[in-house]
């Protein structure tokens, strides 16, 4: 296993006082908490706190500074470690019979867990909080706007996070970090649920699905699930806030001519009228075809003229032929330049 340099963590020299200890902790605490943090950048910033959660827990207790003093001086972080002869320590297993699969390092188990298990404050199975009451669970699911303007109920899988039973959610049992969530609050859980698109769904809005939280223990309520929805695109359509967009494929001589093609949007097919002479890249709006912002302001629907050549008959190919045969100027446009005389 590896050794942790806990002193070089919490950025104190090894004969910090307790009060230096305790503003670093903080310090760095605010610094790396997953809630400060964007979705792509969470899971680093938890294992950055966790580290920091950790590195507390060990200096900030006498008992196990000395005990981790007692070795430590001569080790550097990351270096190959076992515990000295003579030393009582823990297995992962073990650690995990006692306290369920938490976020402390092998390192810290193997040398303090047989400690924490002695202690009366962590032997607590589940903190008051959640003695009648299952714990609420929150998550995110994205949702492809294709699935969302169909409507109706879809099955999915959904990441989310739920609070400790341990600690109530506040990340210390009494004194002590957290054995189970290492100072987070609240633990990962993945679960299936059955969800009823709603139909003023906007990006971003919260749905309380209740008694889909934590089990109850003895006989209690269920915890309630809040499942924030993410609207993202799929292979057909882009969510612009309220506003939907969507590519729309015509032939060369639809866009020339003319044409009325069905689009689907969110209140279903429409037709869509394309003028004579329209350009690819044109943006056609049908106003009031969007989301529902929640508070009854539709957005539009936009749909992007791209340029499609169809499979060709034999008589359209040589048309085609014919037709360019006849051109006496490129096409210019864009980084593309006409013809030079």
């Amino acid at each position: 296993m590896e050794f942790q340099d806990y002193y070089s963590v919490l950025g104190v020299a090894r004969d910090a006082s307790a009060d230096d200890v305790k503003k670093a902790y903080r310090k760095l605490a605010l610094k790396w908490h997953p809630d400060r943090h964007t979705a792509d950048k969470r899971d680093e910033a938890e294992r950055q706190f966790k580290r920091i959660a950790e590195a507390y827990e060990v200096i900030s207790d006498p008992e196990k500074r000395s005990r981790y003093d007692r070795f430590g001086a001569d080790w550097r972080q990351g270096q190959d470690f076992q515990p000295p002869p003579g030393e009582q320590h823990m297995t992962r297993e073990e650690f995990e019979r006692a306290f369920g699969h938490g976020g402390f390092s092998e390192f810290f188990e193997s040398l303090f867990g047989d400690e924490m298990r002695r202690s009366q404050s962590a032997q607590r199975a589940r903190h008051g909080r959640f003695e009648h009451r299952g714990a609420d669970v929150r998550a995110e699911l994205a949702l492809p706007i294709g699935v969302a303007l169909a409507g109706g109920k879809s099955r999915f899988e959904v990441p989310g996070t739920k609070a400790c039973a341990r600690c109530g959610g506040v990340g210390f049992v009494g004194e002590h970090v957290c054995p189970q969530c290492v100072g987070v609050g609240r633990l990962h859980d993945r679960r299936t649920i059955e969800l009823a698109i709603p139909a003023n769904l906007t990006d971003g809005m919260t749905v309380r699905l209740r008694g889909l939280g934590e089990a109850a223990q003895g006989g209690g309520e269920d915890g309630d699930l809040f499942l924030t929805l993410r609207l993202v695109s799929d292979d057909r359509y882009r969510p612009a806030g309220r506003d939907v967009e969507t590519d729309v494929a015509l032939a060369p001589w639809e866009v020339v001519f003319g044409a009325k093609v069905r689009v689907d949007t969110v209140d279903g097919p429409v037709t869509l009228s394309v003028a004579p002479g329209t350009k690819a890249g044109t943006r056609l709006r049908l106003r009031g075809k969007g989301f529902d912002d929640g508070r009854g302001v539709r957005g539009d629907f936009y749909a992007v003229v791209r340029i499609v050549i169809p499979q060709l008959s034999e008589r359209q190919t040589q048309l085609l032929r014919e037709m360019a045969a006849a051109a006496d100027d490129q096409v210019s446009g864009g980084a593309r330049e006409g013809k030079r005389s």
